[in-house]
């Protein structure tokens, strides 16, 4: 990871990053520097593509951009921007397929501790940044759920054999991801609700390695807590594969973490570079806390606050009390929770066959994940707000 070359223009830091940045320079000047430097920057390379397909009737950008990811013939037809954008796609210089194959095998072999350290650490640390703020302008808060299922399914295609390949859909899903993020920045920037002095680029790339690093090395830490077991061939292997699918989002280089060390560097400096989590962080970690029953498809009350009471719980438990108490989750005592959590699975692990648990790991990835019979859809919004964007 590099800082960001800008020699001719002064470091511009928005107003809710000045007083963390004077705090994080004085751990890593030069890393503070770089994270505050691309709370300005979004997608380089898609953000004018963009914008010069601003006017492109809606169905057609759609067709064209389902073009684009699925490879088909019909690109041809597409704005030469855009056609230039999939054809400079390439491959980074440090990807190596063969290194993600130990990772792959140790997520299906902790499916159940690492989508729980997932929804319940991950997700929420996510969004305990100022990210929070475009998802509560655009009134998607609500839809927490779809989010939730849809964040599911990326992560269980990317750790999917072959799933980063051009036509895996770990891959189409990560730049498909990529698109809706450009969409909702441009979407954003030209509404009356985005105040860029105060809080920068909307959906921005600091936003993004830090919300990678968070996905790969915290799911490592939180999903050994709740029992996880990971060789540091497979950790490594882990670290690799997020690396990629952040790569594929279109996370700039300048930001996007190289190793374990410098994830861990990213996450520290920015999560002191951002300001202590608000009002809309609060609304995006409880709607997503309070949105896993509904994932799990259980509908009795009574089992219903009880999940929702154990989630919050175990988040507690990940997260710690001070971002817990920032985010202004429930009152309860978690002393002991990752003890007791885990002994129960011990427990429980002894009374299933192996081929029984594997099998149940298989229908619980297809149960919290967005899967739809209609396909993967290539649609993006037309509207700042939820309520007034057609679907997509």
């Amino acid at each position: 990871m590099r800082n960001l070359d800008q020699p001719d223009r002064e470091l511009q830091i928005p107003a809710a990053y000045v007083e963390g940045y004077g705090k994080a320079r004085s751990v890593n000047e030069s890393l503070a520097t770089t994270y505050v430097q691309h709370t300005t920057i979004g997608d380089p390379a898609l953000d004018p593509v963009m914008d010069e397909l601003a006017d492109l009737q809606t169905d057609k950008l759609h067709k064209f951009v389902e073009a684009g990811i699925m490879q088909s013939d019909s690109l041809r037809e597409a704005p030469e921007a855009l056609r230039h954008f999939f054809d400079d796609l390439g491959t980074p210089p440090w990807l190596d397929f063969e290194a993600f194959r130990p990772g792959i095998s140790a997520f299906h072999a902790n499916t159940q501790h690492i989508l729980l350290a997932f929804i319940c650490g991950v997700l929420v640390e996510g969004f305990a940044t100022l990210i929070s703020k475009s998802f509560a302008i655009t009134g998607r808060v609500v839809h927490t759920h779809r989010r939730l299922k849809q964040n599911n399914r990326q992560l269980v295609e990317i750790f999917f054999p072959g799933g980063l390949h051009r036509d895996g859909d770990g891959f189409r899903l990560s730049i498909r991801i990529r698109f809706v993020h450009a969409r909702v920045r441009q979407l954003l920037n030209g509404s009356e609700y985005w105040d860029t002095a105060t809080w920068g680029t909307p959906v921005s790339a600091a936003h993004l390695g830090y919300a990678i690093a968070v996905f790969s090395m915290r799911l490592l830490q939180y999903s050994s807590l709740v029992g996880a077991k990971y060789s540091q061939e497979a950790r490594d292997s882990i670290l690799d594969v997020w690396r990629y699918a952040g790569h594929v989002m279109g996370i700039p280089e300048s930001i996007l973490y190289a190793n374990g060390q410098a994830a861990h560097e990213v996450y520290e400096i920015g999560r002191m570079c951002e300001p202590p989590p608000d009002e809309d962080s609060a609304l995006m970690a409880n709607a997503l806390i309070n949105s896993a029953p509904l994932i799990a498809g259980i509908t009795d009350p009574k089992e219903r606050r009880s999940l929702t009471g154990l989630a919050f719980r175990l988040s507690r438990a990940l997260i710690g009390k001070e971002l817990a108490e920032g985010l202004q989750f429930p009152k309860g005592a978690n002393f002991g929770t990752l003890f007791f959590y885990r002994l129960d699975q011990r427990v429980r692990a002894l009374m299933k066959a192996a081929q029984i648990a594997r099998s149940e790991n298989f229908s619980l990835l297809l149960q919290i994940s967005a899967f739809d019979d209609s396909g993967m859809s290539y649609r993006l919004p037309d509207h700042v707000k939820h309520t007034q964007s057609s679907e997509w």
